[in-house]
């Protein structure tokens, strides 16, 4: 499966979207962890959000006035108890997806590097994968990110 980041992903579009119109994008930094061994770190949604059970690239919105790599490190620390040098952040690709319940333009971000061990502080679960993914269902604006690690040699 393509996936132009051009163009707007539509994930379930069967699915009646809220606020019918014009939406505003919310603006989400996403890491795409990567071990020395090539290996990258997917999370699951936690209980009670939307999409819960879902796999994920770990991340989080974009707070008023926040860069994205702060937004990243914030989030990073938040959700996994991991620290991060904004500077190591490498932003690599965005992609504006229309989900029923929000349209989210998501910049993903590959790290190389951090520091501390997975915490995991909203309950979520966390697997180092390698492409095909072995974890599922993957949430549907994850997916791209596999076609482009797929498409790319490795590092």
């Amino acid at each position: 499966m393509s996936h132009d980041p051009n163009q707007v992903l539509t994930a379930d579009g069967h699915l009646r979207r809220e606020q019918a119109g014009q939406r505003a994008v919310v603006d989400v930094a996403v890491g795409v962890l990567i071990r020395p061994d090539g290996r990258f770190l997917l999370t699951s949604r936690p209980p009670g959000k939307v999409y819960a059970g879902y796999w994920e690239f770990p991340g989080g919105k974009l707070e008023p006035g926040e860069s994205v790599q702060a937004a990243l490190a914030r989030e990073l620390h938040e959700e996994l108890g991991l620290d991060i040098d904004p500077a190591d952040v490498r932003r690599w690709r965005e992609q504006l997806v229309d989900y029923p319940h929000a349209l989210v333009r998501l910049h993903f971000c590959q790290l190389r590097a951090w520091r501390g061990e997975l915490l995991m502080r909203e309950g979520q679960a966390f697997a180092w994968e390698s492409l095909p993914v072995g974890v599922s269902p993957v949430l549907p604006g994850a997916l791209p990110v596999l076609d482009w690690l797929r498409a790319e040699p490795a590092a």
